[in-house]
């Protein structure tokens, strides 16, 4: 009797464990998504580096140093990782370390002009990018040990969904401005400051997070050891086809900006277009992440399956509407619906593999799945962005159908996945 009710209140304190775990989480990854919109490299960083003069050329690099700077490493990250046992401060560091980065970023929009503002901003972004692979590694392992598998899938989706409401408002400023933000740095630079302040209280929310200790490695392996982790491609079948997937999967993320240059073809207004579309991308997460991630703590499986194929199905919408529509059938308001669509997908896909590689693996193991899945993405991402350089030969609404064409290929190899 005494055992049984000493196991009752020791489940009772572990459910309320988990439920403030859970808490902390989603409000200090609520704090990154934030973050990330102020100072995004697809909206925020452009503008700054044009509104210090910076080389156009260096434009081209903030997107692909953002992306891939974070995941090229994580195999080498993961080195370091194995040997610590509470892991939450790994993610710490990381946030801490990209608020300085951050902090940089908003000096040189200050105080240097031209190519000297655009190599600093380009450099922090590296040392950013590196610091967030930290954290992506890192936050894996720490969210499979301390919330249990049927609750993981909501803590990316609730947070997802309050970033989504902030993304809404950044939208409401930009569709509500009657001036051309692009030459006010100012604007940009408190953004920046902002964005510093919070990677800072992200930073002090996620310590508070009780972790227990992880299983540790042997402190002498040698760091060439690190590579032989690449065998799991060879010898784990079920994480090489989630590999395999995930890899095809990105050609729905590659596809979205291509419905932004559809769109300003058709309208020419570029303030009002980039309005309608962060506001389309933060009502899908918004709406669609908690749905997405208590469906994936049901099946991440299915998730996959059900996002990748609407993805696919949207963009040959997208493809039937530009070739076969006339101007004058051509709604206003068509092709920021068919990104909505899309972004929801894209939430689905996201939160979808996320939660299905926490839930493959257990402790080192998963360390080692994030690792290696990661660092294979990023050389992908890198081959991957090539392949706009077909828009000199084809156009862009046939890239989108040629991109949800290769989704399709990944659903046939989620399909062949086993539930986890």
């Amino acid at each position: 009797m005494y055992k049984d009710n000493a196991d009752t209140l020791k489940k009772e304190d572990q459910s309320e464990v988990d439920k403030t775990n859970i808490l902390k989480l989603v409000i200090s990854q609520f704090f990154i998504n934030l973050g990330d919109a102020l100072i995004n490299p697809k909206v925020t960083l452009p503008w700054i580096m044009q509104s210090v003069g910076a080389p156009l050329y260096l434009l081209g690099w903030l997107v692909p140093i953002r992306e891939s700077g974070s995941l090229l490493p994580q195999l080498i990250i993961a080195h370091f990782i194995y040997k610590i046992k509470t892991r939450k401060w790994v993610w710490v560091a990381g946030s801490i370390f990209q608020s300085f980065c951050v902090v940089v970023i908003g000096y040189a929009a200050l105080f240097l002009k031209g190519a000297n503002a655009g190599w600093v901003i380009i450099a922090a972004l590296i040392f950013f990018s590196v610091a967030r692979g930290f954290n992506s590694v890192a936050s894996k392992d720490v969210l499979g040990k301390t919330v249990v598998k049927s609750q993981r899938g909501r803590v990316a989706g609730w947070s997802s969904s309050m970033a989504g409401f902030i993304t809404i408002g950044i939208a409401v400023v930009v569709l509500s401005s009657n001036t051309d933000l692009s030459g006010q740095s100012y604007f940009y630079v408190w953004g920046v400051v902002g964005a510093a302040l919070i990677w800072l209280f992200a930073a002090g929310i996620y310590s508070l997070i009780k972790e227990p200790l992880s299983e540790v490695r042997d402190k002498s392996a040698p760091f060439l050891g690190v590579f032989n982790e690449l065998a799991l491609l060879q010898t784990d079948s079920v994480f090489r086809n989630f590999v395999i997937a995930r890899s095809l999967f990105l050609c729905a993320a590659l596809s979205a900006p291509y419905y932004v240059v559809i769109a300003q073809h058709k309208f020419d207004n570029r303030i009002w277009v980039l309005g309608v579309f962060v506001l389309a991308s933060g009502l899908a997460s918004l709406l669609s992440s908690p749905f997405w991630g208590l469906f994936s703590d049901y099946s991440s499986r299915k998730v996959m399956m059900v996002s990748s194929l609407l993805s696919a199905l949207v963009g040959c919408a997208l493809f039937l509407s530009v070739t076969f529509l006339s101007d004058d059938l051509f709604s206003l308001w068509l092709i920021p619906i068919l990104y909505f669509l899309l972004s929801i997908a894209h939430q689905g896909m996201r939160i979808g593999r996320k939660t299905y590689l926490v839930n493959l693996g257990e402790g080192n193991q998963r360390t080692s799945y994030v690792s290696v899945s990661n660092t294979i993405i990023g050389f992908i991402l890198l081959g991957m962005s090539s392949i706009g350089l077909l828009t000199y030969a084809i156009s862009f609404e046939l890239l989108v159908l040629i991109f949800s064409i290769i989704t399709v290929i990944g659903v046939v190899m989620v399909v062949r996945l086993p539930e986890v």
